[in-house]
């Protein structure tokens, strides 16, 4: 009997994820990456208070089983969030590493990090003090961050998460 496996599925037990292995036009994903983070920035300024001196911190965001990394910068003066070829990782001061699912959970106030990352389902490495900044300014914001993202898109973006959470095996969280 042949298992079928999706994208977003994790490694098979003691085997490590292996990322999609058909090519990706990541230029398709930089002005939503873009929108979004300059969205959040907008309505949300206060989450750089929250950061202090890490609003300058090059965090890599890596979920493992994807064909890419997202390069987040949340510096106010050069705010980047971008889509990164596995082969060339930007130089930067912490990573953060788990599977989509996992890490979509994370952002939609669905999963406690710190059980994350001390059940080993999330990887932590470099500046963890930035990393523990940054995960602090995301729990001030009221609310799911991926539902803020997915209302940005409409009737779409909201269809999209409710399928990602479909596909994770959870629903929406409650506020």
């Amino acid at each position: 009997m042949t298992q079928s496996t999706s994208l977003f599925d994790g490694p098979e037990p003691g085997k490590l994820p292996s990322p999609v292995r058909f090519p990706l036009p990541l230029f398709i994903l930089q002005p939503i990456l873009a929108r979004i983070v300059h969205r959040v920035a907008r309505d949300e300024p206060s989450v750089f208070n929250r950061l202090g001196p890490h609003k300058h911190t090059r965090y890599i965001i890596d979920p493992a089983n994807l064909p890419f990394v997202l390069q987040l910068h949340p510096d106010p003066d050069n705010l980047v969030l971008r889509a990164c070829p596995r082969s060339t990782v930007p130089d930067h001061e912490a990573r953060i590493s788990g599977k989509f699912f996992d890490l979509l959970q994370l952002v939609d106030c669905d999963q406690d990090g710190d059980a994350m990352f001390f059940s080993r389902g999330l990887d932590i490495s470099g500046d963890t003090e930035a990393v523990v900044s940054l995960r602090n300014a995301l729990d001030d914001l009221d609310g799911s961050l991926a539902a803020r993202v997915a209302d940005m898109f409409g009737p779409p973006g909201r269809l999209m998460l409710s399928t990602l959470r479909r596909a994770a095996g959870y629903s929406a969280p409650t506020t």
